[in-house]
């Protein structure tokens, strides 16, 4: 959401649109200095304090211009007729896009976006670092891998950056690496993920609708119908389902047997719910996040379900 503001949006759409490297580059270019000054103001208000930070995970749809009106602007900045723009709109369309090019998928294919978020990160830090203000202590989120092979890549990539920016400034950075279990085959092979993450982050939205095959937004029409026949007892993606919360259990055993010192936490809507938060507890999981308004009733249950144990 940091990319949504206006100013923002235009380079990003033109960096979506941007069909060699050096197109690419350029509007990057154009984001780090906003993507910098925003890290600089989050750790400098969360001092001394953890702050994960997701790398860019949106499906690319989200960000692309609709209107005729978004699209001239577009097309002014890339410097392409109308109708080129529009045409790479509709190559860039996906069926599916909650299951297509996003998360670290995007890293894959475009690593350069990644590599100007974590430069925005590092550097943040260095200019904290140089006026003595005490900064947050980063982990970096890789969201939406599946595969050892994803997260071996974009931990490299993380570490390259922050190598580049360490030699730069003259400074040492601490910061965490970890990615977001959201996909069933994370789960399953969570022991090989967890070779090369400090931290695991279920984002149970993502794994409740792919475990279910069901899509959140579209869940709605029928839902009502299954609790009504008692298929459910309760929305899915209100209250964590077992078959879902089962996955979170194998990942957490599977990754803890990897690396005893994983740290462990929830980042779905589950996060805010007292039945989900006393499973939380239960399994070993260290935190749960939720929306700002479920704040007091997260930290009533996380103490009621610590009592429990």
């Amino acid at each position: 959401h940091m990319f949504f503001d206006e100013e923002r949006i235009l380079s990003v759409r033109e960096m979506i649109l941007s069909k060699t490297k050096e197109d690419r580059a350029k509007a990057l270019e154009k984001l780090l200095p906003h993507q910098k000054k925003d890290f600089v103001e989050i750790f400098k208000i969360m001092s001394g304090l953890p702050v994960t930070v997701r790398l860019l995970d949106p499906p690319l749809h989200e960000f692309l211009p609709r209107t005729a009106k978004e699209i001239n602007e577009v097309a002014n900045v890339v410097s392409l007729p109308v109708k080129e723009v529009e045409s790479r709109i509709e190559e860039l369309h996906e069926q599916n896009p909650m299951l297509g090019h996003r998360g670290c998928r995007l890293g894959i294919s475009f690593p350069e976006i990644y590599e100007m978020q974590c430069r925005a990160i590092f550097e943040a830090l260095a200019e904290l670092k140089k006026k003595k203000i005490k900064s947050a202590f980063p982990e970096i989120m890789i969201p939406l891998v599946s595969t050892e092979a994803e997260i071996k890549i974009m931990k490299d990539l993380v570490i390259n950056i922050a190598s580049e920016v360490q030699k730069e400034h003259k400074i040492k950075i601490k910061f965490m690496v970890g990615t977001m279990i959201e996909l069933p085959r994370a789960a399953i092979k969570a022991k090989e993920i967890a070779k090369h993450a400090e931290f695991f982050s279920f984002g149970t939205n993502d794994l409740t609708q792919t475990t279910f095959g069901i899509s959140r937004d579209d869940s709605g029409k029928f839902l009502n119908d299954y609790i009504d026949n008692k298929i459910f007892s309760i929305d899915p993606f209100v209250s964590i389902d077992d078959g879902v919360a089962d996955l979170v259990e194998i990942a957490v055993e599977k990754g803890k047997s990897q690396n005893k010192k994983l740290k462990l936490g929830i980042c779905g809507e589950h996060g805010g719910d007292p039945k989900s938060i006393e499973f939380c507890s239960r399994v070993g999981l260290n935190y749960v996040s939720c929306s700002p308004y479920r704040v007091p009733i997260a930290r009533l249950a996380a103490a009621q379900a610590e009592l429990k144990k």
